[in-house]
């Protein structure tokens, strides 16, 4: 879950590459997974798709234990929102997903009216104000 990952944990990544046009997508979930290599595509075993992913730098360290680097990866189920407008997602998102505009290398981005699916109030758009939620 996204609320899980520290930024220690994400604090060696170079760049994020999107595999999707995110502007497109209110919200996408994110983990970390544990993974073979710093950079590259990796593979990608969960229902729905990836939509992208982290890349290290050099000085991330793998675990001693796995021999593994520990990478955010992007993604959207098939239920999701972008999918099934009307449907479980309508309004609220995952607890794991932020609007993937938030999101940089090093940072985990963060909910907001457009990743929970609730436009902002009349007072709120007349004014041209966005709160992260």
């Amino acid at each position: 879950m996204s609320a899980l990952i520290s930024d220690d944990e994400i604090k060696h990544e170079t760049s994020l590459v999107w595999l999707e046009d995110i502007e497109q997508l209110d919200y996408v979930r994110q983990s970390l997974d544990r993974l073979s290599t710093r950079g590259g595509k990796p593979p990608y075993y969960r229902d729905g798709r990836m939509v992208g992913y982290a890349v290290l730098g050099p000085h991330a360290k793998s675990s001693r234990a796995s021999g593994t680097f520990r990478r955010r990866v992007f993604w959207l189920l098939p239920h999701d929102r972008d999918a099934v407008p009307d449907g479980l997602y309508a309004t609220g998102a995952p607890a794991e997903a932020v609007d993937p505009r938030t999101i940089t290398a090093g940072s985990k981005g963060r909910k907001t009216e457009r990743s929970e699916g609730g436009p902002p109030s009349a007072a709120m758009q007349e004014l041209g104000i966005t709160l992260p939620l």
